[in-house]
């Protein structure tokens, strides 16, 4: 089990954020300044590259975006265990040097500063992050810091962090310290579903909690005419991108997690990888985030939650702004079903608050609620109280729904 705080979060208006070497964009949380000139940004990696045995075309693909020797490859244990073999004939074939650099476990200041260190100790041209989240995190701060373009190389399905420009920052102790925002996607995303056929199917399934919540926060942004992760409004290829991204989860998720299960790679879990990763991560930035990621922070505010992760918190989210928006019944048995059927949790009990005392719902509350939350994107006044409110309310939808099972 992983702690809440060793996944990976987005972030609202109101996060610290901190400067680096690139330019900052502004963060989404709520419409601010004249909306009716307000411009429509897309953004997204330069090149995204995904399939089986795609580790085998890393150099390659690198170089094609004209990106040269030396790299510095920033890796978690299981891409070490997993990849050692493949970088070292993939970089000899093209003539690309490289070094690794062993990730520390945690997203800090300090391993930040290692991280820069090596590179450039080794002269590195380009930093290849490999693993989680939290390795990509680094690598993308790393290169951000030195104005070095950034590889990501995902060895989970985890969530759609790969694709953005942002990093959540930690203490060495694993406490959330802040968000750091970027002025440019990754150089290149390449995923590699072999690899990932690799990993605990509980980490697909957390990435379909992310990437559940993508339509659902997209389209009350669009609606809004909200500013989204990269400070304009949404555009409809954002909107439906997300859109397909939901319908994706619909259609392939049962079929990707038994793939998953078997160590098998499959169309359904190519389809669901790609949904998971590219559509979701494109979808958030691009439109932006509202209730769901909101109560997702609020959620960590509980020790309970601790030991589960961000995607499995969203999918709660998503419960509680069906509630907060009044969604329709069909809407509701369509998600409850799709969550019941991969293995999401739909209560609280669900995430570690079978008992949940009033003091906590209320910190819960008042933490998604906070000056410059998300959930401050939809279209009516929130108040923590309405969120407790909604709490407790889908909670009681998704009790009620298990009992039918």
């Amino acid at each position: 089990m992983v702690r809440a705080d060793s996944s990976r979060t987005k972030t609202g208006q109101g996060a610290p954020v901190r400067s680096t070497a690139e330019p900052v964009v502004a963060v989404t949380g709520g419409s601010f300044g004249d909306n009716r000139t307000m411009l429509s940004v897309f953004s997204s990696p330069s090149r995204y590259t995904q399939g089986r045995n795609a580790t085998a075309s890393l150099a390659r693909e690198m170089k094609t975006l004209g990106l040269y020797p030396p790299a510095l490859i920033v890796a978690g244990g299981s891409a070490v265990r997993l990849l050692s073999q493949v970088w070292e004939r993939t970089f000899a074939e093209a003539g690309f040097g490289y070094s690794v650099h062993a990730f520390g476990g945690e997203c800090s200041f300090a391993e930040i500063e290692r991280v820069s260190a090596s590179a450039r100790h080794s002269l590195a041209k380009v930093i290849v992050g490999a693993g989680g989240g939290k390795v990509l995190d680094t690598a993308r701060a790393a290169a951000s810091g030195l104005g070095l373009p950034v590889v990501n190389c995902p060895t989970v399905a985890s969530s759609d962090a790969p694709c953005s420009a942002l990093s959540v920052v930690y203490t060495e102790e694993g406490v959330f310290q802040e968000y750091r925002i970027y002025g440019r996607n990754p150089d290149l995303v390449l995923v590699d579903t072999e690899v990932i056929a690799q990993s605990p199917p509980r980490l697909l399934v957390a990435g379909m909690g992310d990437a559940l919540a993508t339509w659902f926060e997209a389209k009350t942004c669009a609606a809004g005419r909200v500013r989204n992760m990269r400070g304009g409004a949404s555009t409809g290829s954002a909107l439906a991108l997300a859109e397909l991204c939901y319908r994706t989860l619909l259609a392939d998720g049962v079929q990707a997690r038994r793939a998953l299960e078997l160590k098998a790679v499959t169309p359904a879990l190519e389809r669901l990888v790609e949904a998971n990763t590219l559509l979701s991560g494109l979808g958030f930035e691009s439109s932006g985030l509202a209730a769901a990621h909101a109560i997702h922070n609020g959620l960590t505010a509980a020790a309970g939650t601790h030991a589960y992760f961000h995607g499995e918190k969203v999918a709660f989210g998503v419960l509680v702004q069906l509630v907060l928006e009044g969604q329709s019944r069909e809407r509701w048995r369509e998600v409850l079903g799709f969550a019941t059927s991969v293995g999401l949790p739909i209560t609280l009990e669900q995430i570690g608050l079978r008992d949940l005392p009033r003091e906590s719902l209320e910190q819960i509350a008042a933490r998604a609620t906070a000056p410059g939350e998300t959930i401050h994107n939809e279209p009516f006044e929130v108040t923590s109280a309405t969120v407790a409110d909604a709490i407790l309310a889908a909670d009681a939808e998704g009790r009620a729904y298990s009992s039918t099972l």
